[in-house]
């Protein structure tokens, strides 16, 4: 049985760790309860880019995504201090769906828990609980906002290669899309340095 929190209130994203080995999640508060889902970076930042898609429809493209630049923007505050913990719903997410109803000219976004178990021969499998999944709607404004603040958090971790996606540490990077025949170092701003 699908959790339907309804419109929320509160909605936003953060991460939680050093970079490197930050874990990222999405809180939403509702009258009806609160979520934590926790997910892979690349699935916080693809839901940022649906959502930018989504807008651009809407507004027949008068809203354009603008990119957050590492250092650029001041961190974000992370969940509010009232957030109840622990939330109604917490879990690692599985899979995402995001819609839009017109009627009520909001978004949905519905997600599935993911469970890792032991399976028969000891051996780590994945379960999606699609009977757990919980959706919740929101607004253009709440949209526009959480895409800024995700880009905002994940541009706050490691600098990425600019052609194969791949994060750079220190030294000097063999990028797969270039068949490890390009390496390409991390050339730190000045801002950077300022900041260490």
């Amino acid at each position: 049985m699908s959790r339907e929190l309804g419109p929320v209130s509160v909605l936003g994203a953060d991460a939680v760790g050093q970079p490197g080995q930050r874990r990222f999640r999405l809180f939403a508060r509702s009258t009806r309860g609160s979520v934590i889902m926790w997910m892979e970076k690349g699935q916080l930042n693809n839901l940022s880019l649906a959502l930018d898609r989504f807008l651009a429809q809407l507004t027949e493209g008068q809203v354009l995504r603008v990119e957050a630049r590492a250092g650029s923007q001041p961190a974000p505050e992370g969940m509010p201090d009232d957030f109840p913990l622990p939330a109604t719903y917490d879990f690692q997410v599985g899979e995402m769906k995001l819609g839009y109803d017109e009627r009520h000219d909001t978004f949905v976004l519905s997600a599935t828990p993911l469970d890792i178990v032991l399976g028969p021969d000891e051996r780590p499998q994945l379960l999606m609980r699609e009977e757990d999944a919980v959706s919740f709607s929101f607004t253009r404004d709440d949209a526009r906002q959480l895409t800024r603040l995700i880009s905002a958090v994940v541009s706050r971790g490691r600098p990425v290669c600019p052609l194969c996606g791949a994060p750079l540490e220190d030294g000097p990077h063999a990028c797969l899309k270039q068949n490890g025949h390009l390496e390409i170092i991390r050339i730190e701003d000045e801002d950077e340095e300022d900041q260490e």
